[in-house]
């Protein structure tokens, strides 16, 4: 049975605990190219994507983890001083994830280990890479966000599943060498994909979310 749009975006969670088995390289071109369909204004297409699988995701990873403090990045992920409710979210969002791992606040150095992780990717077996042209401006950003949306999605109805991770941001150098990005292009974004470890209790959590009321209106109906 196909599952459907619906029931893809209710299953969608951020997967953090992956098991080592391989994604066919078909499948991961099958749902990249399908994912091409998202919309971009003006049909600009500004994504520029790279799969990484096998010996080249492995050195990836060992470089990652030797350089835990990562290199300059190129955009913040998060505006300085976040305000509420975004601080509040961004607070709850982390503890609900540690308490899935019995990870306590004060035990920063365990912490700091789960971070780390991201840059093993959390054990997926493939690695997406999200690049952009420089020269490009918001609009085409939220883009190749509709794109990513649309490739978690497309993996979910496929069986397989993801964690976006906008952590490679840290690592514009190393990421540009392992896939061979040029210049004029930078790195936004990177992606794990693969099949969840469902045994493992951090996969698990489900970020909360506000009510329609917190974030929403509807005017002029009837």
């Amino acid at each position: 049975m196909t599952m459907n749009v619906s029931a893809a975006v209710a299953a969608r969670i951020s997967i953090r605990a992956f098991k080592p088995d391989p994604v066919p390289a078909a499948l991961v071109r099958e749902i990249l190219v399908a994912a091409s369909h998202a919309p971009s204004g003006g049909n600009l297409q500004p994504w520029r994507v790279c799969a990484l699988a096998g010996e080249p995701l492995a050195q990836l990873k060992r470089q990652a983890v030797a350089n835990p403090a990562g290199e300059e990045p190129e955009y913040d992920v998060y505006p300085p001083n976040l305000w509420d409710p975004l601080r509040t979210r961004r607070f709850e969002c982390g503890e609900d994830l540690y308490a899935t791992i019995n990870i306590p606040r004060e035990d920063k150095p365990a912490r700091l280990r789960q971070l780390a992780r991201n840059g093993e990717l959390f054990g997926a077996p493939v690695g997406l890479f999200f690049c952009l042209d420089r020269r490009v401006g918001p609009p085409q950003w939220g883009d190749v966000g509709m794109y990513m949306q649309t490739v978690m999605l497309l993996a979910v109805e496929r069986g397989l599943d993801t964690c976006a991770q906008e952590y490679w941001a840290r690592y514009p150098k190393t990421v540009a060498a392992a896939i061979g990005l040029p210049d004029d292009h930078m790195v936004f974004s990177g992606m794990a994909l693969g099949y969840r470890d469902k045994s493992a209790p951090i996969n698990t959590l489900r970020t909360r979310r506000d009510g329609f009321e917190v974030w929403g209106e509807l005017r002029g109906f009837d």
